[in-house]
């Protein structure tokens, strides 16, 4: 959205849920889709006397955010009560870090038009998820499901460095990105494992910082841009109207696009927050740091320079691939079992292999156990055994595992002809009576080549071999 009299000024609180399989002070099952109430134990509902026991796994995931973000992992952290009532809350208070916690001052690079922009992150904190409220099931009650209760979460705090909903969108899918590489979060922005809060202010380009409000739970790329475009305009409205914005947690309503207010927004100190009594602070050793580093793996970033730099795979094929973790996999596994060049593969991958994945309601995952296939079927195309046309009609064939590409070719004859005696043959019957378009191809028109290549790849029904047919038909043609 562009307005030249304001400007928005962003911040965001992503919250993503951890994968560990069990809680975050608990041993019950971390598993979505379960039954209501189906994962609670003594811990999760609050009963007196349960003591939390930290799951160390969630320290090890932190760490290797840490690394990721380019933050500055801490050795010592506290998990403090953030106290506030709710009914899906049953201990009354929220375990979460405060004063001390694991991560701060990080970074990552995001597009920005045509170039990179740092948005710096001031914080990443452990905490546990609350239950959920469930409103829409019966016309008299509320229910209550504390499966979520004790999940185990990362919340990941920006500065207000984003500047559009471009901007948030582009941070938002590089953290996901980022967060799923290095099996730290699932992603399932639809389930809840990564949603985010986002803090809005607007201002004259260059002023004082304006009033902020805090847009909740926003869990799809579409609502969070529609929110922040919606409350921009908003707030915009109220200034220009002669009004002030008030500092307010807003909700975002997906049926008609629109924000409203929910409560006033609180401040850290009407939490009271407090050291835990039931959790000591957490010590880890540089040793433990150390072991969790080379567990990460290459980034999204580092692959995609590496695919432009080393395999000379075109920026926005690239980009398609890497988009996904599943994609790298299924590229490089195929790679890696071929020698049919890292280009073609590409092309292939994010093009037909792709569209038949999405044809057939699929997965990219589903691929993994197909990759000799299309190496072999790519392999063929690459030795000009079949055309690309025959190969675009093989593949789902292949896919759909109706036999191997070479039984396929051999069973319906489809191997392309590049016999240059025989093609000969079928040029210099192509080329007679054509002496008004030979001269008007040596006069300098080319697109004549084209028609008659089209001609030749008829008389073989498709099977000759286009690159060696126009390799011939220019050698004849200029003679």
């Amino acid at each position: 959205m562009v307005n030249d009299k304001w400007e928005m000024v962003i911040g965001l609180e992503v919250h993503a849920q951890l994968k560990t399989s069990s809680k975050l002070f608990s041993s019950s099952p971390n598993h979505f889709g379960s039954e209501p109430n189906e994962n609670v134990n003594f811990i999760d509902s609050g009963m007196p006397g349960m003591l939390p026991v930290l799951n160390f796994g969630c320290i090890e995931k932190a760490i290797k955010t840490g690394f990721a973000l380019n933050f500055t992992i801490n050795k010592y952290s506290v998990f403090e009560r953030k106290n506030y009532f709710y009914p899906d809350l049953p201990q009354g208070y929220q375990i979460s870090q405060f004063e001390y916690p694991i991560l701060t001052e990080g970074f990552i690079n995001i597009d920005s038009g045509e170039n990179q922009k740092k948005i710096r992150i001031e914080r990443a904190h452990l905490e546990q998820d609350a239950g959920k409220s469930i409103h829409d099931i019966d016309p008299k009650y509320s229910f209550i499901d504390l499966n979520r209760v004790g999940t185990p979460l990362l919340e990941i705090v920006s500065y207000p460095d984003l500047k559009s909903a471009d901007e948030v969108v582009n941070y938002m899918s590089s953290l996901r990105q980022i967060l799923m590489y290095i099996d730290v979060c699932d992603g399932n922005m639809q389930e809840g494992s990564l949603r985010a809060d986002i803090n809005l202010s607007v201002r004259k380009p260059g002023g004082d910082l304006g009033t902020r409000c805090e847009i909740k739970n926003l869990n799809s790329f579409k609502f969070i841009r529609q929110a922040i475009e919606y409350e921009f305009q908003r707030q915009v409205d109220v200034i220009e109207g002669g009004g002030e914005i008030e500092q307010n947690t807003m909700l975002f309503d997906t049926n008609t696009g629109e924000t409203r207010a929910m409560r006033s927004k609180e401040f850290s100190h009407d939490y009271r927050y407090f050291p835990d009594p039931d959790l000591l602070p957490v010590n880890i050793t540089q040793e433990q740091i150390d072991k969790i580093q080379p567990t990460i793996g290459e980034l999204p970033y580092q692959k995609l320079e590496r695919y432009i730099r080393e395999l000379k795979i075109e920026k926005d094929i690239s980009q398609i691939i890497i988009s996904e973790k599943e994609n790298t996999e299924v590229f490089e596994k195929i790679v890696n079992e071929t020698d049919v060049p890292a280009k073609l593969i590409a092309s292939w991958l994010v093009g037909d292999i792709f569209a038949f994945v999405k044809e057939n309601n699929l997965v990219v995952s589903s691929l993994m156990d197909k990759t000799k296939v299309i190496g072999e079927l790519l392999k063929i195309i690459s030795d000009d055994v079949i055309s690309n046309k025959v190969g675009k009609e093989i593949l789902p064939k292949v896919l759909k595992g109706e036999g191997s590409p070479s039984e396929i070719v051999k069973h319906q004859g489809l191997e392309q002809v590049s016999d240059s005696g025989e093609l000969e043959k079928i040029i210099d019957e192509a080329l007679q009576g054509e002496d008004h378009n030979i001269s008007k191809f040596q006069g300098g028109s080319d697109r004549i080549l084209g028609y008659f290549v089209g001609k030749c790849l008829k008389a073989t029904k498709g099977k000759g071999n286009p690159k060696l047919i126009n390799k011939l038909l220019i050698q004849k043609l200029q003679k």
